[in-house]
């Protein structure tokens, strides 16, 4: 089965988008790359990537888009979103921030990103920026085995492959149950809920990307150009 590479984070980068797509040339069985959001960012002027990802090269890899966090937050602002407003991102850095983002991306670019998806559920595997619950959703290595439980069962996946974070990482689910007691007019019951063995992987950002082949479950961790594998693995 032809595996897939996983990217996140480029914040118009088209420096560090070339780089992979030049180590994915070089790299044997990959067939799908996905960019899980993120492809804007206020630090560059966003215009030549956006113009790469709709129009790649003809002897490349055509990548498949999902929103992220920036792509929300220029979409509000620039009322693709109910209220003009990008609040999060005025709250968390401030109005220069939200004129600079705005001045990155050119308004010919706005449908194209207003008509990206949430997410895509593949196989078993659901990819998104954040989670199944918010596009802004943080996992990372120490969430809660629970609240990983809760964003996979949202989706009914085995895999849930996050890029939020930034990180590189998989954290593993290994199976058992979870019991719960219900009370009602008659009277008290027991339910048990059995849990399969589910992963939750964060692809990295920028040039850390993630290679995942379906067939072996097999991962791994990779920076632009090194081609070198770094796998960290989690239990939870």
């Amino acid at each position: 089965m032809d595996r897939w590479a996983l990217v996140s984070g480029l914040r118009g980068d088209l420096e560090v988008y070339n780089l992979i797509q030049r180590d994915l040339k070089k790299t044997r069985g990959v067939e799908t790359l996905f960019v899980l959001g993120d492809l804007i960012g206020p630090d560059l002027n966003c215009n030549a990537l956006l113009n790469r990802l709709q129009n790649p090269h003809r002897n490349e890899l055509k990548p498949q888009c999902i929103y992220g966090w920036w792509e929300e937050q220029l979409l509000a602002e620039r009322g693709f979103r109910g209220d003009r407003n990008a609040e999060a991102l005025r709250l968390n850095q401030g109005e220069d921030a939200v004129h600079a983002l705005v001045n990155a991306v050119d308004s010919a670019h706005l449908n194209w990103l207003a008509s990206l998806q949430f997410g895509f559920i593949e196989l078993d595997c659901g990819l998104i920026h954040g989670s199944s619950a918010d596009v802004g959703d943080n996992l990372t290595p120490e969430s809660s085995p629970l609240v990983l439980l809760d964003r996979l069962t949202r989706l009914d996946v085995n895999r849930l492959f996050t890029a939020r974070s930034t990180k590189q990482f998989r954290l593993e689910l290994t199976g058992g149950g979870i019991d719960s007691q219900v009370k009602d007019l008659e009277g008290q019951q027991q339910h048990q809920q059995t849990v399969p063995k589910r992963s939750v992987i964060g692809i990295g950002a920028g040039p850390h990307y993630t290679l995942y082949d379906p067939g072996s479950d097999q991962i791994d961790f990779l920076t632009a150009e090194s081609q070198t594998p770094s796998k960290h693995r989690g239990f939870a």
